[in-house]
């Protein structure tokens, strides 16, 4: 990897397959600005929740998301086995419940909750929440490539959390 300044802010560099580490890669793609979800099912032993960054849509018809949850993950198996997920589009303030995901995926003790009719938890709270029923799962190397058809979607106003460059923040308006 070659640097031209070793600040964070204006790193610059370049990584090949093979010749390079992680690290650079996983620069680059800092560089692409994310929302930030919280997706819940219920495991074998209740419910269970994970912050993602990867998820996009894929078909409005028929109405298809996918998202990659990380295989080295304690709640890996509890998702790729899901019959029925819940994708949470978080809002600009609710960092906090994106870092209580990252870490503590089955304590939903003190949130505010409601249920889907699926009966998965329901954060609220959220600028968007997507109701899904798996779909398909396919290899994405040490992540699973998991597409949900999406059975009902609410939205609400509000900025969403964002993820760019290893950092959260929101939007900076300016008309």
């Amino acid at each position: 990897m070659t640097h031209a300044n070793t600040d964070p802010e204006i790193l610059t560099g370049t990584w090949t397959p093979g010749t390079d580490g992680p690290r650079a890669l996983r620069m680059a793609l800092g560089r692409y600005a994310t929302g930030v979800t919280v997706v819940t099912t219920m495991g074998p032993d209740g419910p269970v929740g994970m912050t993602a960054n990867s998820f996009t849509s894929v078909s409005l018809d028929p109405p298809l998301i996918l998202w990659c949850p990380s295989r080295a993950s304690a709640r890996f198996a509890a998702f790729e086995g899901a019959a029925h997920y819940a994708v949470h589009v978080l809002a600009s303030d609710q960092l906090a419940l994106c870092r209580h995901f990252s870490r503590h995926g089955t304590e939903f003790a003190g949130l505010d909750l409601s249920e889907t009719p699926e009966g998965l938890p329901a954060l609220s709270g959220c600028v968007a929440r997507f109701d899904c029923r798996a779909e398909a799962c396919h290899d994405g190397g040490d992540h699973a490539i998991l597409v949900g058809r999406v059975l009902r979607a609410a939205f609400h106003p509000g900025d969403p959390l964002l993820f760019w460059n290893g950092r959260y923040g929101d939007f900076l308006h300016h008309g």
